[in-house]
């Protein structure tokens, strides 16, 4: 019903009202390195604001598969507590290990098509590996914030829903100068406007 109203007023009227035609509020972070260059693979947190009553979820899946050797995506952002499948599309077997203090585990060999989960309850970054294949990393960002996201290749962060405001900004990455690879910077974030974040890299 609301829709519809909105659809028939002047697109004018609906600036002054404050009412988006393309949806929700979305906040646009870029993250570059210290040559200026954008990074790729950088996870945005911002803390949820007072009041905000929001769950922790995201339109991705809970999801890490191994293909070509590969974890698929590099890196995954889950709400606390999530429980992530790790699904083999590889025609080699797999084992998945971590030594990261928010979730030390091991799952043993497993084969092509099959599957297997992993809970994480404690919020960090988690760092995966495989027994059999030394190259292969992955990582697992365990947030308690729903207003988190990765960056592309051109260093574009999208958070959707998230308001304006002036927020402590947390970014990780894993080659990030600084302790767990983390940094914590004030930006001042509106939809429609990218803020621009610079890191150090190693």
């Amino acid at each position: 019903m609301l829709q519809r109203f909105l659809s028939r007023l002047p697109l004018g009227l609906l600036c002054l009202i404050g009412v988006s035609a393309t949806g929700p509020q979305q906040g646009v972070v870029q993250v570059f390195d210290q040559r200026g260059l954008p990074v790729e693979g950088a996870v945005i947190e911002v803390p949820a604001p007072p009041g905000s009553t929001r769950a922790v979820v995201f339109p991705w899946r809970n999801a890490m598969a191994q293909r070509n050797q590969t974890f698929v995506p590099g890196t995954l952002i889950v709400p606390q507590g999530s429980t992530v499948a790790f699904p083999n599309l590889d025609t080699v077997r797999h084992s998945i290990y971590s030594f990261s203090r928010p979730a030390r585990f091991q799952i043993d060999l497993y084969g092509r098509d099959q599957t297997r989960s992993q809970r994480f309850p404690i919020t960090g970054t988690v760092a995966l590996g495989c027994n059999i294949h030394d190259k292969m990393r992955g990582y697992i960002r365990v947030t308690d914030t729903p207003y988190a996201a990765a960056t592309d290749l051109n260093g574009r962060g999208l958070i959707d829903g998230l308001p304006s405001g002036t927020y402590r900004v947390t970014v990780w990455h894993p080659r990030l100068r600084g302790s767990g690879n983390e940094t914590v910077q004030t930006l001042t974030i509106a939809p429609g406007t990218p803020a621009r974040l610079t890191i150090e890299l190693r």
